[in-house]
């Protein structure tokens, strides 16, 4: 979605159901109308479903989700990324991520198996997507 649609989320799941506990998890979580990425993932196993359930419902609400775990989005006024490339990527972290692409991209889920593959941060490793020039896309939560 555009920042034009920002507000409109409901409109991505035409004929979505809003589950009520979810729901109420989320509205539990929220400040301002937001919702970090981390209380998002924390209600999907809290609850036994998957993000992208909580993702859908959080869009139903037209919540925003904030604060991505990889840095990507949510962070100030300006909605800017946590990122910091490294100035260079060593070679595992580097096989690590290519091994892990597809059609030039690497999944959120992805990234996030390959940060515990290698003992390092989300963030980190989406730096280093960042300096390796590999977009991230398919958010677990639906968000991108």
């Amino acid at each position: 979605m555009t920042h034009e649609d920002a507000g409109h989320y409901a409109a991505k799941h035409p004929g979505g159901e809003i589950d009520p506990a979810i729901a109420e998890a989320i509205t539990a979580k929220e400040k301002d109308g937001k919702i970090t990425c981390s209380a998002a993932h924390a209600i999907a196993e809290k609850h036994g479903c998957t993000p992208q359930t909580v993702g859908m419902t959080i869009d139903l609400l037209e919540k925003r989700i904030h604060k991505c775990q990889l840095g990507l989005f949510g962070y100030g006024d300006k909605k800017e990324k946590a990122l910091k490339p490294p100035p260079t990527v060593g070679e595992p972290l580097r096989q690590a991520i290519e091994k892990a692409v597809e059609n030039e991209r690497i999944s959120c889920a992805a990234a996030w198996a390959v940060a515990k593959e290698m003992k390092m941060s989300k963030l980190e490793i989406s730096s280093a997507c960042e300096a390796m020039g590999i977009k991230i896309k398919k958010c677990q939560l639906g968000a991108f």
